[in-house]
């Protein structure tokens, strides 16, 4: 705390007045709501739940509203919030296959099953600025101006069989399929991250990590910083079922539908004497619609996989301990911040060290001037 600051606690009460203050802005423009910022900031909703481990599009829309925008802040806060839940059980794991697709996208092969859907998203549309945006109101763009054949399109979703499935039907592209002696996988929103980390951790960690820092790495990898030649396999999203085991009935029942967005990435892999050539995967899954962290996410799981796969260890994005160590924004924005705490005492024993060695530099710098006159002296003899 800044309790040497002059006013001490009376001056952090008054800096929390002063933050509430600037983040309301002018009180002559209407409030935003959080329902405002959950129905129409609903990328940066997504981004916020799926790195603050909580599905929740109000709670979330609530801490980006706290945060006066500050995703990382935001994060922080439903992680905290999160930490205060009971802890009820474990839902099942949710089958994707299942999904009721919104946009399915694939660039490897031009005919899927299903077919492609571009559905909502910015890849097809200029980057140019909107100034009617900037008009007030609403621009009337709602269910009763959506033309007939785009309605029909969005209420007639179904299932579709993943792309990947194409390849495994010619055993061209690895398959993960559970065991049954397969161990349960870890929580690291309550268990520490430890090494070596199994790839069931590593996706954890990589769902909650920084957006920005595995779109880094997710190109540092493209560009010749690992061994991977990347193609999108398939990319949608869509909403699933999640379904929970409860005791009372002995089976599992539906409790809700999420939206999620998973990439599978599918990379070429020259096998080895007990593997014959074929392809791998990368894989990424987030809440929400967010296509850049799931395909970042899906780049950099790839990346950290050489060392399973017998690929040499050239790049810090194949450092499973570099790479997991320093994705979480949340650790990342608390070291650093830090430093902005009361360093008094341990700057003032550095400051004292640089005196004393700058006066024991200036008293060898006189030493050898007077050596160097006496030389000279004595040459002169």
């Amino acid at each position: 705390m800044y309790v040497a600051v002059k006013g001490g606690e009376r001056a952090i009460e008054a800096s929390w007045r002063l933050l509430d203050k600037s983040r309301r802005g002018d009180t002559r423009l209407a409030e935003l709501s959080v329902a405002q910022i959950r129905e129409q900031l609903r990328l940066a909703v997504a981004r916020v739940m799926t790195e603050g481990s909580v599905y929740d599009e109000e709670l979330a829309a609530l801490a980006i509203k706290q945060a006066a925008g500050d995703l990382v802040e935001a994060i922080f806060l439903l992680r905290a919030y999160r930490t205060t839940l009971p802890r009820f059980g474990y839902t099942q794991a949710i089958d994707t296959e299942a999904m009721q697709v919104e946009r399915r996208i694939s660039a490897t092969f031009k005919d899927v099953p299903g077919g492609q859907m571009l559905g909502a998203t910015y890849d097809y549309t200029q980057r140019l600025l909107d100034f009617a945006l900037l008009a007030e109101g609403d621009a009337g763009n709602d269910l009763a101006t959506t033309p007939a054949s785009i309605q029909a399109a969005q209420s007639a979703v179904e299932a579709m069989p993943r792309v990947v499935t194409l390849l495994d039907k010619e055993g061209l592209i690895e398959q993960e399929r559970p065991t049954p002696d397969a161990p349960e996988p870890g929580d690291l929103s309550r268990e520490p991250l430890a090494f070596p980390a199994s790839r069931a951790t590593r996706l954890q960690n990589l769902a909650r990590g920084d957006e920005g820092f595995l779109l880094a790495m997710g190109y540092a990898t493209q560009r010749g910083y690992a061994h991977t030649h990347p193609f999108a396999g398939e990319i949608r999203f869509g909403t699933i079922a999640v379904e929970m085991e409860l005791d009372e009935l002995g089976e599992a029942v539906e409790i809700g539908d999420i939206d999620v967005t998973e990439c599978q990435m599918i990379n070429q892999f020259a096998g080895s004497s007990e593997v014959p050539p074929t392809f791998t995967q990368g894989y990424g899954l987030a809440f929400g619609h967010s296509e850049r962290k799931a395909m970042a996410m899906a780049l950099v799981d790839r990346a950290l996989r050489a060392e399973e796969l017998g690929e040499t260890l050239a790049s810090p994005t194949q450092d499973i301990e570099f790479m997991l160590s320093h994705s979480d924004n949340v650790e990342a924005s608390g070291f650093v911040q830090h430093l902005k705490l009361p360093h008094y005492v341990d700057f003032q024993s550095e400051l004292e060290l640089v005196r004393r060695l700058r006066a024991q530099h200036s008293a060898e710098g006189q030493d050898q001037g007077k050596n160097q006159d006496h030389d000279q002296q004595e040459q002169a003899a």
